[in-house]
């Protein structure tokens, strides 16, 4: 598998990600993320990961100001796993702090956690990927809510460098002015592996992808995200 556009990675990688994403807000506004909240993160002792997600530049194309997001950090731990002799598989857990450093309300209101936890598992070219998580303020509840989040992808190996594939995330709001409510997303996405032709799995090599969030459901805070990134896997 590869590391989905959306859904969290259930593995130990190491890496960095350079993103951008191109998106319509409800009201039909352009807003163009330079970051997109992604990262880097490094593998300790072959059981930890742990990554930084520098903040991002958020340009509204509107009335609003433009200035940069909020700075997260994670840690993951595996708690299980499999080769394709013992199953295939890999089960992690993680816990991300964000904190609200975000200009001109470009992020949180306040400091949050987020616990995850996600899994997948791989059957010939295919792999499955599931993740299930929550993002907790630590305060202004009512103002900006807290939120579940259910991510589910499948993964297809076409060819020895091409990966395509299918994901639908969903969110559920909790408290907060979207109490209730529930937005969903199906996100088609291709992935180009670029790797040497003597690699091997202690080799670095690059992955090109990109891919679109749509909108399933009536309720939705932005639509059409266009998401595309560099990464370098070492």
């Amino acid at each position: 598998m590869v590391t989905p556009l959306v859904a969290p990675d259930p593995r130990l990688i190491q890496y960095y990600r350079f993103a951008f994403a191109h998106q319509y807000t409800s009201s039909g506004t352009e807003t163009t993320n330079y970051g997109n909240a992604r990262g880097g993160g490094i593998v300790v002792f072959n059981r930890f990961e742990f990554d930084v997600m520098p903040p991002p530049y958020i340009q509204h194309n509107s009335s609003a100001t433009d200035g940069f997001g909020d700075t997260s950090f994670n840690g993951k731990v595996r708690i299980a796993s499999g080769n394709a002799e013992h199953g295939n598989f890999d089960l992690a857990a993680s816990l991300s702090h964000c904190f609200a450093t975000g200009s001109h309300s470009n992020g949180g209101r306040t400091d949050s956690f987020t616990p995850t936890l996600a899994g997948e598992f791989t059957v010939g070219k295919m792999s499955f990927i599931s993740g299930l998580g929550g993002t907790l303020p630590t305060g202004k509840i009512a103002g900006q809510g807290r939120t579940v989040a259910w991510n589910e992808a499948a993964q297809l190996h076409a060819t020895p460098h091409i990966w395509f594939e299918a994901e639908n995330n969903a969110t559920f709001y909790l408290a907060g002015p979207h109490d209730g409510q529930m937005q969903d997303f199906v996100t088609p996405g291709a992935f180009y592996v670029l790797r040497r032709k003597a690699w091997a799995p202690t080799h670095s090599f690059a992955v090109f992808a990109t891919g679109m969030q749509v909108a399933t459901s009536g309720f939705h805070t932005y639509n059409h995200n266009w998401i595309s990134e560099v990464r370098v896997l070492f």
